[in-house]
Formats: structure tokens, sequence, C-alpha cells
């Protein structure tokens, strides 16, 4: 069950190619003259505030990693994408990419709007859409969708809970993508597009390049897993790509992760081996829908393998520690994809061989051969400012999680 899935590739290139199409089409407007102009006119168009949902789909169709879409889709399309995971050109896709709004009085009689952003405090327009259609979505619909991606509609779950809540209204278009909200201006060094991760790895000459996703800080199982995968795979770095947008409450924030994972990088893995980024995104906690698709974001960013590990993308009971490796076993799902899937077990400190093993592949240990922590023992111990093992956390790690949880 825990061995790695390992899928052919068509033929062998110095780094993959994007997700539905030869060369990356984002829809990001690079040409700064032209950009300009688009602003000038998004200043005078009529224009509707975006949900943070909203927002975030636009950070990734401008940045790339939702390539090849080209905007937001309809509610017809939207409904095929979430029972049957294909676009209305029939293209796999695994979770509807949709602009769901509550108020559409100021759009409706109009073709091309400016869309604003609500995360940054001036609102500044974020992209400009052409309105291909706006369409009234029933709450069965919502209900209906949020089956398929979440395999729940119960509203204790945070992703259905944003997604039940965000409107009635589908306005669906093209965009051209003018900035990257704030994620430029507060991750400066960690923000990335996929060109950019992509003109990073054909500088290296990478080309098996290992994509590991998080929302946390990095333990040290989190690090011998990024060991593992690289030296299994023989691959020639680890990209540690972490979400910096929206998560649940009681999750760590991005600038901490960004600070505990860069300390990882620069003193315990050698130089130019394990890369640090981020990607602008809310999780959406919707499990195996969710790990598919942050394996089309990383084969978008240039990665030929992902790190998908117990629970990947997972939130509470809701969906089985391997229901997120099981779907890549799924004939839809292995014939779209061309990134290779590095499936984990969970993985601890054994006490028996003193390292950190997967605990699946450790012969003769129980339970009790393990030490393990618990996520919400490891808070207590922080927010009381008591120091994790050595064999659980860096020390220096530490210091910084008890910091935060102090402030």
């Amino acid at each position: 069950m825990f061995q790695n899935l390992v899928f052919l590739k068509k033929v062998e290139r110095q780094v993959i190619d994007p997700y539905g199409s030869s060369v990356l089409k984002p829809r990001f407007v690079s040409h700064p003259q032209e950009r300009l102009e688009l602003v000038l006119e998004a200043s005078r168009l009529p224009s509707m505030m975006l949900n943070t949902s909203s927002a975030a789909n636009v950070v990734m169709l401008g940045a790339g990693y939702f390539n090849p879409l080209e905007g937001f889709m309809g509610l017809t399309e939207a409904l095929k994408c979430a029972e049957k995971m294909q676009t209305k050109n029939g293209l796999f896709w695994p979770i509807p990419i949709i602009n769901v709004c509550k108020d559409i009085s100021a759009i409706k009689s109009t073709s091309r709007i400016a869309l604003l952003d609500p995360n940054t405090d001036d609102n500044r327009a974020i992209a400009i859409m052409e309105i291909e259609n706006i369409e009234l979505v029933t709450r069965e619909q919502l209900n209906l969708m949020a089956k398929h991606i979440f395999s729940t509609t119960d509203l204790a779950h945070p992703g259905v809970s944003t997604f039940m809540s965000l409107g009635s209204y589908v306005v669906s278009g093209k965009l051209q993508v003018l900035n990257y909200s704030y994620y430029q201006s507060k991750f400066p060094e960690t923000f990335q597009t996929a060109s950019q991760i992509r003109d990073k790895i054909g500088v290296l000459g990478w080309q098996k390049v290992v994509a590991f996703q998080t929302r946390n800080p990095m333990h040290l199982a989190h690090e011998e897993l990024c060991r593992m995968a690289m030296e299994r795979e023989e691959a020639d770095g680890v990209i540690v790509h972490m979400l910096l947008g929206k998560l649940k409450q009681g999750d760590i924030p991005a600038h901490v992760r960004d600070s505990c994972i860069r300390l990882v990088a620069e003193r315990y893995f050698p130089r130019n081996k394990m890369l640090v980024s981020g990607y602008g995104f809310d999780m959406l906690y919707a499990g195996p829908r969710e790990a598919i698709l942050h394996a089309i974001v990383r084969q978008n960013m240039g990665a030929s393998h992902l790190i998908v590990g117990r629970d990947h993308a997972g939130v509470g009971s809701y969906y089985g520690a391997f229901d997120a490796q099981e779907i890549f076993k799924n004939k839809q799902v292995r014939g779209a994809l061309d990134i290779d899937i590095f499936c984990a077990d969970h993985t601890a400190f054994s006490k028996k061989l003193g390292s950190v093993v997967m605990m699946s592949e450790a012969k003769d240990h129980d339970e009790s051969d393990f030490l393990l922590i618990s996520g919400t023992k490891l808070r207590e111990m922080l927010a009381n400012g008591i120091e994790p093992p050595a064999e659980f956390c860096r020390p220096e790690v530490a210091s910084m999680l008890i910091k935060h949880y102090r402030s």
C-alpha cells in the first residue's frame, strides 16, 4: 500500500512539460506598458469585489499554476468538473475554478469588469474579466459540488463551510491578471510564480525535482521524508513549496512557517539541494481532490515528483489516512498527469533504530517503539514554553514556534 507509485512518462525531457500544454500560459499580463494601460482601464470599468477564495484563484491563474485554464468556469462546466473531473473541453481537472459572489447589481449590464482584491488595503484591481456569463446557482447545486469536491456537505468541514457561504451567482469569463495581490510585497523572497520556479530549475540544471507541499513548519520527520524521496527517486533536489494563503484557525501563520523552513534548508541541507518557495492560495482541505490539484500545480512549476503523505490535504476524520494516495491509482488520474507521486507513510523517530523512518517499513516495531506527538500535544507544549524532544523537532525551530505561541 505504501510503495511508491511510478507513472511512466511518454518521453524523456530536461524539465517536465506544464500540465495541458507544451508551454506555460500564465494569465498575468507581463508586458509593462500593456499592464499599465489595463490598470488605467480598470479604474474606469464597473467593478466587483472578490471574496478571498476567488482572489486566490486569480493569483493562481496569473502565476501559471492553474495552466492551461484561462479564467473562471461557468456553472455547467463547474458542475461537470465537480462530478466528472472534466472541463467543458474534456480536460481532466479535479476541482471547479469558479468566481461565486452575492451581489451582481454593479456588473449585470456590462461585459468587461475590474475584479477588486479584498486582501489589500486599497482594494486595487487584481484583474480584468471578460464576462462570459452570470448565472444563478442554487443551494442544491452548491451542495452537489461540495459533495463531489469534499466528499461531504457537513458545514463543520472548514472547506465546505467556506464554499457554501460564497454567494448565489457564478460569474465566468477569461482573465487578464494585473498583480499577485499582497504576496510579492509580504513574501518577497518566498512567493514565486510557476515560470520563476521553472527558470530556477533550469539554472540549477535539475532534471528530477521532488516537490514537498506543506502548510506546516518542518519537523524532523518532514526533513527525513524529503531526503528519502530525493534518494529513492535519485532526484537532483527538492522544492519545499509552502502555501501562503489563508488556513483554518489554529494553523501556523505563513511568515512563521517560512522562517522555520528556511532555517532547516540553510543549516541541514547541502547548498542548492533544497529550494524554499511559496504560492498564493487558500487551503481547501479537500483531501484526495486537492491532492490532485497539488500535483497539477507542481507539474506546472516543473517538479517531476510530488510527495503525497498520510492524510494529505485532509482535515479531521473526513478522509481515510491514505485516500489521497489511492486516488492516484485511478485510471483517469493516472492517464492525465505526467508528474510522478512519491507515496509516503507516516514518518516518526524509531527508538529502536535511533533514526526517523517510515513506520510501515520498520520491522519488529509497535507503537511504543516510536516517538509520537500529536498536533494537539505539540501545540500544548509550545504554548507552555516546553521544547519538544530533539528527535521530533530541531531546537532552533522549536524556539521560533515557542516565541510565536507566547505572542
